[in-house]
This record gives C-alpha cells, sequence and structure tokens, in this order.
C-alpha cells in the first residue's frame, strides 16, 4: 500500500493502494476497507483514486458519498 499524504494533517487514512476497479483504504484504525465500481459506483471510485494520489479530502469524501458501501473489510 501507498502512505496516504495526508496533506491536511487530520485525516484518518493511513495508506491507499488503486486498484483497475477498485481502491483498498487504510485507516488510522487499522481497519482496511475495499470499495468497487460495483459496491460504491465508477465515479465515486474513481474520485477516491484521485484524492488518494492528491493526499487531501480522502476520508470526507468516503464519509460523504460512499461511508457504507464497501465490498469487503479486514
Amino acid at each position: 500500500m501507498k502512505p496516504y499524504k495526508d496533506r491536511s494533517g487530520k485525516s484518518g487514512v493511513l495508506a491507499y493502494e488503486a486498484h483497475d476497479e477498485a481502491i483498498d483504504v487504510k485507516f488510522k484504525s487499522g481497519v482496511t476497507y475495499r470499495y468497487t465500481h460495483t459496491s460504491a459506483g465508477w465515479q465515486e471510485v474513481e474520485t477516491m483514486k484521485l484524492l488518494a494520489q492528491q493526499g487531501r479530502g480522502l476520508a470526507s469524501y468516503i464519509n460523504a458519498h460512499v461511508v457504507d458501501r464497501y465490498a469487503d473489510k479486514w
């Protein structure tokens, strides 16, 4: 997984891993969530990938748009 840059310094996101049709997001709590095109929507997942690369706004976006639409968690 790639470390999340957390440019605001306030994010709960620790790391992420982008896949063709999904993104895995690891939170500071230690839990990782997988959001897929099927579970969360194509546009939402692609937006999450962009925010993850930018290092800003990912946790806020997840909380506002896809909070419980994950495909898996571990």
